[in-house]
């Protein structure tokens, strides 16, 4: 195959590669690098050691990948970092029209665009569904499809939460880093501000939840985890950054931190 010098879209799909396989994964004979090798036009290598250079990005690697990091991947990675949305959006849309094949949307007659300061409802539709996408394969494989309080192994019922609310910042909302694999109980007990995670990850429990837990045989999953220290993932660990808006603007403060 030619070798060329990597384009901006080519960079997207090999760090979704990164974000959505395991670590261990990301090399020459995975499936999903092949296709990706194929559809560019590139070595599979060539692919897998693209997508591993991000490692040598992500402060949550203890061991440095590879050094021949070029300044476009450092920019990208910055621009992630910056706003995973819109990076995470442009990378499903390319992986969807040069991979799966899928049509792009149909040009709208004049009369039928939308107005300049919005988007159709059916293309925001889109966009949410690819970002939410992006968001929940990569915060799942960096927990590696566990709980991270539970240990519970079963996907189906493994909820991507957000950290900071899909509300309050449009720029994280595919961000790995903000976001944690709980189980749908602690995901709704965390997105309810009944429970959030120190400076050390460890669980603090509001003292609403406590006092109806306590008497509560049912409720005792809850109650058992005070203290807990979250089982920190891989890759992209929770941002103290977005942990500390938690505390402070969602956990119920009536909390007892002893």
């Amino acid at each position: 195959m030619p070798r060329h010098e990597w384009i901006h879209k080519e960079q997207l799909l090999a760090l979704r590669l990164y974000c959505q396989l395991p670590f261990g994964q990301l090399h020459q004979s995975n499936p999903d690098v092949i296709e990706v090798a194929t559809a560019i036009e590139r070595t599979p290598s060539a692919v897998a050691m693209k997508a591993c250079n991000f490692a040598s990005l992500d402060p949550a690697i203890k061991q440095k990948g590879l050094g021949n990091v070029s300044r476009s991947d450092r920019e990208l990675w910055v621009a992630f970092q910056a706003d995973s949305t819109a990076i995470a959006d442009a990378a499903e849309e390319y992986y969807q029209r040069l991979i799966v094949k899928e049509q792009p949307e149909p040009e709208l007659e004049p009369s039928q665009r939308p107005m300049p300061d919005g988007l159709t409802e059916s293309i925001r539709e889109v966009r949410v569904r690819r970002v939410q996408s992006f968001f929940r394969k990569s915060v799942l494989v960096s927990y590696g499809n566990r709980c991270a309080l539970s240990g519970l192994r079963l996907p189906e019922l493994i909820i991507a939460s957000h950290i900071i609310p899909w509300s309050v910042d449009e720029k994280r909302r595919a961000d790995p880093a903000n976001g944690i694999a709980l189980n749908p109980l602690y995901d709704r007990a965390f997105d309810q501000g009944l429970m959030t995670f120190d400076e050390q990850c460890r669980v603090i429990l509001s003292k609403t939840l406590l006092d109806e837990v306590v008497d509560n045989q049912y409720a005792q999953p809850l109650f058992n985890i005070a203290g807990r220290a979250l089982t920190l993932p891989n890759r992209f660990r929770p941002d103290e950054v977005a942990l500390k808006y938690h505390r402070e603007n969602i956990f119920q403060r009536n909390a007892n931190h002893d």
